[in-house]
């Protein structure tokens, strides 16, 4: 069970401002009803370079977390599908 979920300045200052306001709520409900429950369920772990991070699908969107200790979820990355992974 994650107790605060808490953002990098780069999915601030980047990642969010670009989001419509529909998606916005999107990944704000699946950030609180998934990741907040239960990270570790819900979110997929991911490999080669990000290896350490966990994955949580929003419809076509992704949400690249860790999981940090003292029970905080790190938001690393917020973007589509088709275009989270590239570097």
């Amino acid at each position: 069970m994650i107790d605060r979920v808490e953002y990098l300045a780069s999915v601030v200052d980047e990642d969010i401002p670009e989001l419509t306001n529909a998606v916005r709520k999107q990944l704000k409900s699946a950030l609180e009803r998934n990741l907040a429950s239960h990270p570790i369920e819900f979110g997929t772990p991911l490999r080669y370079s990000l290896k350490g991070a966990r994955r949580l699908r929003a419809g076509e969107w992704r949400v690249i977390y860790k999981i940090e200790p003292l029970s905080i979820g790190l938001v690393v990355k917020i973007g589509r599908r088709r275009e989270i992974y590239e570097k």
